[in-house]
């Protein structure tokens, strides 16, 4: 996985959008990002982490035109939506490539992570996020999940800013 922050210049969600300003791993872990690259081939691998961080359920996402059909261009918009989860949000990526980008504190600058085949990437509950696929258009992940699966994301605004979860996250910055 690759980090950098983004450029924000407007155009194409699916273009690199890379700044020339690498992120270190220093920064991602204070975030509370945790990533390691696992080749598919050792997938095993991914069975441990999931047991030493109480992962009990998982399911596969395909994300291709192809696959979603008519669902497709509204999927990516959602994907793309700043939000945020209750839970960890965790993948493993089995093929393809995608953009998770993150929201920084306290700057609010967003940090582009650059996902690939054989990437785990555990996002921490109460992170703002998003997510987009590159100019490839596809991408297959194993979604982890500490209880039944579930995707819930709780777009910006007003109220996710006192959302439990996110002062939780915030008060764990602080900390760190």
């Amino acid at each position: 996985m690759r980090a950098y922050y983004f450029d924000n210049i407007p155009g194409d969600q699916r273009l690199p959008h890379d700044s020339g300003n690498p992120v270190s791993d220093h920064i991602l872990k204070s975030l509370g990002l945790l990533h390691w690259h696992i080749p598919t081939s050792e997938q095993n691998q991914i069975d441990t982490i999931a047991e030493e961080r109480s992962y009990k359920n998982r399911d596969i996402i395909t994300v291709t035109k192809q696959g979603l059909g008519d669902l497709y261009e509204a999927k990516l918009k959602s994907f793309y939506e700043e939000h945020m989860h209750e839970d960890e949000e965790i993948r493993y990526i089995l093929e393809g490539t995608g953009f998770f980008d993150v929201r920084e504190h306290p700057s609010d600058s967003w940090i582009r992570c650059q996902v690939d085949t054989g990437d785990l990437l555990v996002l921490p509950a109460g992170i703002y996020h998003r997510f987009t696929l590159d100019e490839t258009n596809a991408i297959k992940a194993l979604r982890l999940f500490k209880d039944e699966p579930k995707w819930t994301p709780i777009n910006r605004g007003d109220l996710t800013d006192v959302n439990p979860h996110r002062v939780d996250y915030l008060n764990s910055l602080a900390v760190n």
